[in-house]
């Protein structure tokens, strides 16, 4: 049982505002509501917190409309002088989820410091040591502290090969013989499958070469229920600090509670150095703060299945959100199964971002469109190289399907060296639309630019622009929840971004459904409305198809005197990227005339049919919910 004679005070990081966002909210909450629990806590005692970086650096830009530069101001002040502010980079992606020049990450370490932080802990998914090294050196510089993280998780199939205390043990053990400044090391779990045998075993071979003024600390999430038993075994191997966080974003995806662990310590002679004694109130503070917002079960809940597919905290909440927006929730279960296949194809890279993000979309692909029939970009870029080496070599037929499909060459390079720059094209976006040039302006522009998507479309410039779009998990109203379609309509009105005519009146025909209950039968029509001054002639109304299968997007065609209403195949809403037809196209059965945006991934929408294009009804960057047509075939 774990004891210490002497006794020992473990440090304590506080994570609500940062990690238990992401792990429940996706980040997607406003900075304003969760400042005055901040506050309580610093009034509490708490000198340690993290406060961004990870999703709270894209969350609010993409997301909640607010300059992640400004929320990490306002936590900066309400923290005040003497606290320890943390952040969260991804190595060579540092905030973003590809990869970086080093220009770049130079840019983005100053504003982090410039902007409150004080520590940047820096991991990489593919722990790969030449990534660590070249990415700590920007952190330095700008004159954070660099905390180096060896990213741990339990893999979900048979191997000793990789993720096991000496591979952990090796990875720092290279960085520290780099010579680059390590003020303290990370064993960061970001899916809570490592077991706590590996957790003791990798503390305590750590503890061995570490400097005596290099504590260690150790990070995971509750979503398997072994947080807990984590953390003492990482005590008993020699860690000097955990994270923790409070309700209601603790436990479940998300951290295990401060008075948890100190129940656990009980009688130990370890201590914490928090009261868990004041964190009631800062519960209070945050439930008041949270009070607008939905919980989503499923990030709260333990799931034991965690330990086969090794998706973290921080990811599950996000990708849950964005199932469900995009109307295909009911196959999460689906994707799960499919994840230590794509695990194992790829190389046992480590399950954090956006490495974790990558296995997410080749399952959802697989899943989707039949296993790799559809590889993922990121996922692709990764088998072949251009992240960094992977613990284990990736399945060669994998290899050669991601080069055929991506049309890119294998990579065995510097990932620093091949990564484009971002900046320039940032600073040309800015001037073209005659926007201030300041540093945080361009990182922002560059650290939201994605490959292959059109500049109009990002989220950077949109904020700038004051276009950003609104999404928050917020509660229905109670007049929501009596009618839909007022609390589609709601949320609509939620976004900043200018919609469409289409979204207030229709310019083209609308396709819903309707359901018929007579004699005991019940029947459910499809319904094509035109808008007002169609010839009411022209509706028609046809028995509805089964619902599309998503793994194969095309709409049932069904004769219409007014024209085929072409669809996103999704049931819940997604983003327009591209529409590729115009008015007066003519165009084949199984054209490709739209793409659009779902799980932040690109789309294809094909039409159903031959015809001529009638009606284009949308722009990129619009959304469209299922049965809202994006053009119109003529009839």
């Amino acid at each position: 049982m774990i004891h210490s004679a002497s006794g020992k005070q473990i440090r304590v990081m506080l994570t609500p505002f940062r990690d238990g966002l992401q792990s429940v909210f996706g980040g997607k909450v406003r900075t304003a509501d969760i400042v005055p629990a901040l506050k309580v806590a610093v009034e509490a005692g708490v000198r340690h917190f993290e406060f961004g970086g990870g999703a709270r650096y894209q969350a609010p830009y993409m997301y909640v409309g607010e300059d992640p530069f400004d929320a990490m101001d306002q936590l900066r002040d309400a923290a005040g002088e003497g606290v320890d502010l943390q952040i969260l980079t991804r190595s060579v992606s540092g905030v973003t989820l590809t990869t970086q020049a080093l220009p770049a990450l130079a840019l983005q370490a100053t504003l982090m410091r410039k902007h409150g932080t004080t520590i940047d802990r820096n991991f990489d998914f593919m722990n790969d040591v030449d990534n660590l090294v070249a990415t700590a050196k920007p952190i330095v510089d700008a004159g954070m502290q660099h905390q180096l993280c060896v990213a741990t998780m339990g893999l979900p199939y048979a191997s000793d090969a990789t993720h096991t205390p000496a591979y952990y043990v090796d990875v720092v053990e290279r960085v520290l013989a780099s010579g680059v400044r390590v003020d303290s090391v990370c064993m960061k779990d970001a899916s809570g499958t490592t077991d706590p045998r590996t957790c003791f075993e990798t503390a305590r071979g750590l503890k061995r070469i570490l400097p005596d003024d290099v504590p260690l600390w150790q990070h995971t999430h509750d979503t398997a229920s072994m947080a807990v038993a984590c953390y003492l075994a990482g005590i008993e191997g020699g860690v000097d600090g955990i994270d923790l966080s409070v309700r209601p974003l603790a436990s479940g995806t998300s951290q295990p509670d401060v008075r948890s662990m100190w129940h656990a310590l009980k009688g130990t002679g370890y201590t914490l150095d928090v009261d868990h004694t004041k964190m009631n109130a800062i519960e209070v503070a945050l439930d008041e703060g949270l009070a607008e917002y939905a919980f989503n079960p499923i990030t709260l809940a333990a799931d034991a299945r965690v330990v086969n597919f090794p998706m973290p905290g921080g990811a599950i909440g996000p990708n849950v959100h964005m199932m469900a927006k995009a109307g295909i929730l009911e196959r999460y279960g689906d994707v799960l199964a499919e994840f230590p296949v794509v695990v194992e194809a790829g190389g046992a890279w480590t399950s954090v971002t956006p490495g974790s993000q990558q296995y997410w979309l080749q399952a959802f692909n697989n899943v989707l469109h039949g296993r790799w029939k559809k590889i993922d970009a990121g996922y692709g870029r990764s088998v072949l190289g251009y992240f960094g080496r992977p613990p284990e070599p990736p399945d060669p037929e994998v290899v050669q399907v991601a080069a055929e499909q991506l049309g890119l060459e294998p990579f065995d390079g510097d990932p620093l060296a091949a990564a484009a720059d971002s900046l320039g094209p940032a600073r040309a976006a800015l001037e073209e639309q005659r926007l201030a040039t300041t540093d945080e302006n361009v990182f922002l522009v560059a650290s939201a630019m994605v490959p292959g998507k059109r500049m109009e479309l990002n989220e950077g410039l949109r904020l700038l622009l004051g276009t950003a779009r609104v999404n928050l998990p917020l509660k229905a109203t109670e007049r929501e929840r009596e009618s839909p379609a007022v609390s589609a309509a709601a949320a609509a009105d939620t976004a900043a971004t200018p919609t469409s005519e289409r979204t207030v009146r229709p310019s083209g025909p609308v396709t819903t459904t309707a359901t018929v209950v007579e004699g005991g039968t019940t029947r459910v029509f499809q319904i094509t409305l035109e808008p007002a001054g169609g010839d009411t002639d022209d509706v028609v109304a046809a028995p509805a198809a089964a619902p599309a299968d998503v793994a194969s997007p095309q709409p049932a065609a069904a004769p219409r005197r007014n024209g085929t209403p072409i669809c996103s195949p999704f049931g819940g809403t997604v983003e327009v990227l591209e529409v590729k037809v115009a008015e007066g196209d003519d165009v084949a059965s199984g054209q490709v005339v739209a793409t659009v945006e779902a799980m932040k991934a690109e789309h294809e929408v094909r039409s159903p049919e031959a015809g001529t294009v009638r009606t284009v009804h949308v722009r990129p960057g619009d959304e469209v919910r299922a049965n809202e047509p994006i053009v119109t075939l003529g009839g």
